[in-house]
């Protein structure tokens, strides 16, 4: 009697663990570039939760610099140390400024998306877009990607992470970092995909963001 009872008890722990974890796999606007780490949209978006769901851990495992094919690398030591219940993928952005194949970029996303579901996580997907000055075809055919992916996978997307940025004339002096008066805007972006898998009580998130921004 005591191993069935152990192994019920292991199994609900796994799975309180599993509920405890927002993996965020990204680049150097994930991962505050230029900017005090606590004024990034990963940390207010850790400080936004809910008081309620203060032990939902949020994993910030971006790097600056970042590539899809990186992030595919680093991706399965992350699921097996954290064992996350959503993966958010924000990457894409350094392929295209080093002007490497979006296909390959898309393939790469596409992995990322299925080995996470294999690990039992739920994905997402933060999009991007490149200056014009890469071309029309080649832009158009980057920001292509990340639509195929989602349709063809089934992944919630949100198309242009930095979407309303340059509005808000939001960009550091390199031209390509969001300053830090935008990151609740960035917030407010990702929770178009984050909130509906997010615990219920924890939807309170998207309005406080509202009230950051």
């Amino acid at each position: 009697m005591v191993r069935p009872l152990l192994l019920m008890a292991l199994v609900g722990f796994a799975t309180l663990a599993r509920a405890n974890g927002i993996l965020i796999l990204g680049d150097s606007i994930s991962a505050a570039y230029g900017i005090e780490k606590s004024q990034g949209w990963v940390h207010l978006f850790e400080q936004s939760l809910d008081a309620s769901c203060s032990n939902l851990q949020v994993i910030n495992a971006s790097v600056s610099g970042e590539t899809t094919a990186g992030g595919k690398s680093r991706l399965p030591g992350l699921l097996e140390q954290h064992q996350p219940q959503i993966v958010v993928i924000e990457l894409g952005g350094n392929d295209g400024l080093r002007g490497l194949s979006p296909i390959i970029m898309r393939q790469n996303i596409a992995q990322m998306v299925s080995v996470s579901r294999e690990s039992g996580a739920t994905p997402v997907i933060l999009g991007m877009r490149i200056p014009p000055n890469y071309g029309k075809q080649y832009s158009r055919l980057f920001e292509q990607q990340f639509t195929q992916v989602a349709v063809e996978l089934d992944v919630p997307l949100f198309p242009f992470f930095l979407e309303g940025v340059i509005e808000q004339n939001g960009i550091q002096q390199d031209g390509i970092h969001p300053t830090a008066e935008v990151q609740p805007l960035l917030l407010e972006n990702a929770l178009t995909v984050l909130a509906p898998l997010l615990p219920g009580q924890c939807l309170s998130a998207r309005q406080n963001s509202h009230n950051a921004g």
